[in-house]
């Protein structure tokens, strides 16, 4: 959707073709350490960058922490962002899907670890835990089979399939054409089909 922004009492579109990158001017001025760019950074993608994590991560709370880290981030590393190798708004957004990523990474990592050790404590086993055991293994070669894919690959899949977007949100989002995500994606699931030993 194209949004009008008045910049230097000039209106122009924020987004679409040709438009300018309001996100990426802010950016660079971020950089500078200016403070009211920052905010008004902050007032424009955080909604956006909140949804997204939100849909990785499912809990409120946690998605609320993830933001200010993604923010914090974005106020430290602002000088990181280049222009010429994409969109501002895709680079905060793809920010805030690598932290919500982690996040979840780092909980199941502590889940499996709690799961390991309660486990151990355990003197007889049960169906319950058999079944949770059986559950861990099958996530645990699901995780392993994505770790052997390409990282763009492994991006698309995982925004599809954890982030539940489409192939065409995933395009604007990595700022790829829709064909490479289709086909990052086809070439993806293939791969994974092999390494999982699924035949059909």
């Amino acid at each position: 959707m194209l949004v009008d922004v008045v910049i230097d009492g000039v209106e122009v579109p924020e987004d679409g073709a040709g438009a300018v990158d309001l996100a990426g001017e802010l950016l660079l001025r971020v950089a500078d350490g200016d403070q009211a760019a920052f905010a008004r950074l902050y007032d424009m993608l955080s909604p956006r960058a909140f949804g997204l994590i939100l849909r990785v991560l499912v809990d409120r709370s946690q998605s609320e922490e993830v933001l200010q880290e993604v923010f914090l981030e974005i106020w430290q590393s602002a000088s990181r962002f280049a222009p010429n190798k994409g969109r501002g708004r895709s680079w905060v957004l793809t920010i805030a899907h690598r932290r919500a990523v982690d996040r979840v990474r780092s909980a199941q990592a502590s889940t499996d670890r709690d799961v390991r050790a309660g486990l151990r404590d355990m003197d007889v086993a049960h169906d319950g835990i058999a079944e949770e055991v059986e559950l861990r293994i099958e996530g645990q070669r699901v995780s392993e089979a994505l770790a052997t894919l390409p990282d763009l690959q492994r991006e698309a899949i995982i925004l599809a399939y954890f982030g539940g977007y489409s192939q065409s949100e995933i395009a604007a989002l990595v700022g790829a054409p829709l064909g490479t995500i289709k086909t990052r994606m086809r070439d993806g699931l293939s791969r994974l089909r092999v390494e999982m030993g699924v035949t059909s």
